[in-house]
């Protein structure tokens, strides 16, 4: 295989070997097959230049009380090592499988645990059983996967292409869980570019990066690559660092395969694989109380969080703001938010020179959830925290599985001076270039050009047509109850009695309760009464006739409804205490800007059109107690919307009667 196949096409060459599964598994198995295989043959290429001096070193020491194991690694000069006789090519073909069995047994326990997250073996016993398993592994053992023929980053897009078309096959939505390769490698520069010079000045500097929904471990090691890029400018390496959690076994084998290839230099026998964690990131952090200098993380978009919600929600409650989830929660239906709270738990403290993180999120955490509510609360407190230093909006159409708009957040504990209490906005929405064969829903991807010139923004900070800069605060506003007075009498008409129906409190009534009121009401029929004194009145007919039964707050309040008439032109109604009475069908909000005077406000934009409204000072916010409950949200559209002028519209008709004349010929032609 020419190492200038691209990733795609070695990816499709791979998979046809589902062509020798057919008619022994269903489609929905190939790749429990095809996936194992890919990483054994990864694997098996990486230490096929050191297998006989391993085997060599296994037959005259393996009586020896020395920990052969260290020895071995640093043979491979990789953290893990088969001791087998056999390879793939080798296996034979009358006990292929106990072969087989026993090759992959005689890997180091990090390197075996990826298969057995496979359960590898059950897939060998079926193949076996139904005859296609040497035929696959001389296929396998056919495949050039050195690294030297195919780098990581072209094996990573192997990768992630064969689990999502996997995933394609269950009919499983696999695609929704990869970030695209230009995805990633946008959101690791702007991540890393600023530290740059940091890292020329500081030769050796050991840095860590983490990811709590790592995947197949993209971020991972274009961050890695990021550093390495710069080598030549360094008079020592400095070192990246990578930890992640993943909550799928299989993509998590595929991530612990990648990070047994990858050497700190530093410490070249340093296991990587051993960073990278199984299990659900919100509930089960495997990687508490750690914090590290870099973060990132593309988590499932509108993903529920159903599964976490014990865990998470004990966490809110007990530990508050000392635990990861210190506002409010998001509702159930998506997760995003957790994790952008639970990557700013996770950065390095500013004592210990502090950390940034670069979280790839859909457009709803920007503003979904009313003031007062968990998405609010939680923008709030990011906000009010000034740890965001920047949010991107990305093209439409470049990921898998959506074509909606995508943005990524850019975190941060130890802003610059200049950045500080503000926070910029950059629309990268026209920077893409179109692909030349779609990927699902992806047409489009962001070109080296213009990742340059989206970090070229950032780092700028400048106002700019595509670049706009605000004071935290700004996104801010107070939500206001604005109350009207009652103005209303009660008129008994036909209207009010068949709007009983409606009534919950009616509709609990026994049908011959119901006939008596209905009796008395039509005896009643277009007479007035005052607001309070109906109450009064209804209650006294209840006393005077037992079959109206017992008269309940609900009751009237029903009838109230039912029969009551607004009059702009009566006296507000007053309670027993004597204060005025808020009418609740009048009831309204207004979201006043923070910094605004409430009073101001209500001078010039509610009064002039309601005289009598007035704030209800009761309606207060939890936390600084003042009146109005604070809300935060991020509308792109407001800072960055353009008008178009309509055309003209002489310009429209003469395009109209271009488009008849058209039409006109080709009726002719068809009369003809």
């Amino acid at each position: 295989m020419s190492t200038q196949t691209t990733n795609t096409s070695l990816a499709d060459f791979i998979w046809k070997n589902a062509d020798d599964l057919w008619g022994n598994f269903k489609h929905v198995d190939f790749g429990k097959v095809i996936l194992p295989f890919t990483l054994l043959r990864r694997l098996e290429c990486v230490l096929e230049p050191t297998r006989d001096q391993v085997r060599e070193t296994v037959k005259t020491m393996k009586d020896s009380p020395i920990d052969l194991g260290v020895i071995l690694r640093t043979q491979t000069g990789y953290p893990f090592y088969n001791t087998s006789n056999y390879d793939l090519r080798s296996l034979g073909a009358t006990r292929t499988r106990q072969n087989l069995e026993d090759y992959i047994a005689s890997f180091s326990d990090n390197a075996r645990v990826i298969f057995e997250q496979f359960d590898f073996a059950n897939t060998l016993a079926r193949m076996d059983k139904a005859g296609v398993l040497y035929k696959i592994c001389q296929n396998f053992a056919a495949i050039d996967l050195h690294p030297d023929a195919v780098p990581e980053r072209v094996m990573s897009n192997v990768y992630e292409h064969l689990i999502r078309r996997f995933g394609a096959e269950v009919n499983e939505a696999a695609e929704d869980f990869m970030t695209p390769r230009d995805v990633v490698h946008l959101a690791i520069e702007l991540l890393l570019d600023p530290d740059d010079q940091m890292f020329i000045d500081n030769p050796g500097l050991i840095r860590t990066l983490y990811d709590p929904t790592c995947g197949t471990g993209g971020f991972l090691s274009d961050g890695m690559e990021h550093v390495n890029a710069l080598r030549d400018r360094y008079s020592i390496a400095p070192v990246i660092v990578p930890y992640g959690q993943e909550l799928e076994p299989e993509t998590h084998a595929v991530c612990l395969a990648s990070m047994l290839l990858k050497t700190v230099e530093s410490d070249p026998g340093r296991d990587l694989s051993k960073n990278i964690k199984l299990g659900s990131t919100l509930s089960d952090d495997k990687l508490a109380n750690e914090r590290f200098h870099y973060c990132v993380s593309n988590p499932p978009f509108g993903k529920k969080w159903e599964m976490d919600q014990t865990a998470v929600v004990r966490e809110h409650q007990e530990k508050g703001f000392e635990g990861r989830f210190g506002p409010k929660l998001p509702r159930v239906s998506d997760g995003s938010m957790l994790f952008l709270l639970h990557l700013l738990s996770k950065l390095e403290t500013p004592e210990r020179g502090g950390g940034r993180a670069a979280i790839v999120l859909s457009g709803s955490p920007l503003f979904n959830g009313n003031a007062g509510q968990g998405e609010s609360e939680i923008r709030r407190y990011l906000l009010e925290e000034d740890v965001v230093e920047a949010i991107i909006a990305l093209p439409t159409e470049i990921f898998f599985r959506t074509g909606i708009g995508t943005y990524i957040w850019l975190l941060s504990n130890k802003k610059s001076a200049a950045r500080k209490g503000k926070v910029q906005l950059i629309d990268a929405t026209a920077l893409f270039e179109p692909m030349r064969k779609s990927e699902g829903n992806k047409r489009r991807r962001v070109g080296d050009g213009q990742i340059r010139q989206i970090v070229q923004m950032y780092a700028n900070f400048a106002e700019t047509k595509e670049s706009r800069i605000f004071d935290s605060r700004d996104f801010g506003y107070r939500r206001v109850k604005v109350l009207r007075p009652l103005r209303k009498k009660i008129v008994i008409s036909a209207e009010g009695l068949a709007a009983l129906a409606d009534e919950t409190a009616w509709g609990k009534l026994a049908p011959e309760v119901q006939t008596a009121w209905t009796a008395l009401f039509e005896a009643d029929m277009g007479e007035a009464h005052g607001w309070q004194r109906f109450e009064a009145w209804v209650k006294n007919a209840a006393k005077r006739d037992a079959s109206l039964g017992k008269v309940n707050a609900a009751l009237i309040k029903a009838f109230q409804k039912a029969f009551g008439v607004r009059d702009p032109e009566l006296d507000p109604v007053l309670d027993k205490k004597g204060q005025v009475i808020p009418d609740d069908d009048l009831t309204d909000y207004e979201n006043i800007p923070l910094g605004t005077d409430i009073r101001d406000y209500m001078a010039q934009e509610v009064l002039p059109h309601a005289p009598d409204a007035y704030v209800d000072e009761g309606f207060r916010d939890d936390y600084d107690g003042q009146v109005g409950v604070v809300g935060y949200e991020i509308n792109f559209n407001r800072y960055f919307y353009e008008y178009q002028p309509p055309r003209d519209l002489e310009e429209i008709d003469a395009e109209l009667k271009a488009v008849e004349a058209e039409i006109a010929a080709v009726l002719a032609e068809v009369t003809e």
